[in-house]
């Protein structure tokens, strides 16, 4: 179980607090958790995401299971360096679709003194590791992996496996694009989508001759 750093007046410095997984593993439910408790603390705290992403809602941070903060929406990661300011504590949701500039930005805040907890997918749906993630699980302090459930095998998932069309590697969805798989369950989803795509083509030669 993660728990929450002191704050060492004295040191004059913050931290990097990452908390990673596929989708439908509880991030953001964390994150929430992490920065209502600090808002009941009484502490001062901003909390931002990516604007594209608008799938629950335009302004709040929303949770799968509808848990929800007041959030401030930013085009670009030099947008939370200018906002940012006179805080303890500021919470990033949905990382991996922000630029490269997010880890000098979440570094630079640690720097000065606040806590820095961000919430992102560490792989993509082709299982490589999603944007900026893994240098901010690098540079932080605390890095939390949280897992969803298989829902083929029952068993712990962290593959975030596309079922809609389109090899964008951004695409905003929910269960009806998406399924959290298991090793086992992700390797075997795409040797099947492999297998059709040699059907299809072998459908198309016959028909050519």
């Amino acid at each position: 179980m993660f728990l929450e750093n002191t704050v060492n007046h004295t040191e004059q410095f913050g931290w990097i607090e990452v908390i990673c997984g596929s989708m439908f593993s509880g991030k953001t439910e964390e994150l929430i958790r992490r920065l209502r408790r600090a808002q009941f603390a009484k502490q001062k705290v901003e909390i931002f995401k990516p604007a594209v992403d608008i799938r629950y809602d335009e302004e709040k941070v929303v949770s799968h299971d509808s848990n929800e903060i007041r959030s401030t929406p930013v085009p670009a990661a030099a947008n939370i360096r200018i906002l940012a300011s006179d805080v303890d504590v500021v919470g990033i949701d949905e990382a991996q679709f922000f630029d490269d500039e997010i880890v000098a930005v979440c570094n630079d805040l640690a720097n000065r003194g606040v806590r820095v907890i961000v919430a992102g997918l560490d792989m993509d749906f082709k299982g490589n590791p999603f944007g900026p993630m893994p240098a901010l699980m690098a540079t932080a302090e605390y890095v939390t992996k949280v897992h969803a459930v298989c829902t083929r095998t029952g068993n712990l998932a962290h593959y975030s496996h596309r079922t809609a069309e389109g090899d964008d590697l951004v695409l905003l969805g929910e269960t009806q694009e998406y399924e959290p798989l298991s090793r086992a369950a992700y390797y075997k989803a795409n040797l099947e989508k492999k297998v059709a795509k040699m059907d299809v083509i072998e459908e198309e030669i016959k028909k050519d001759e």
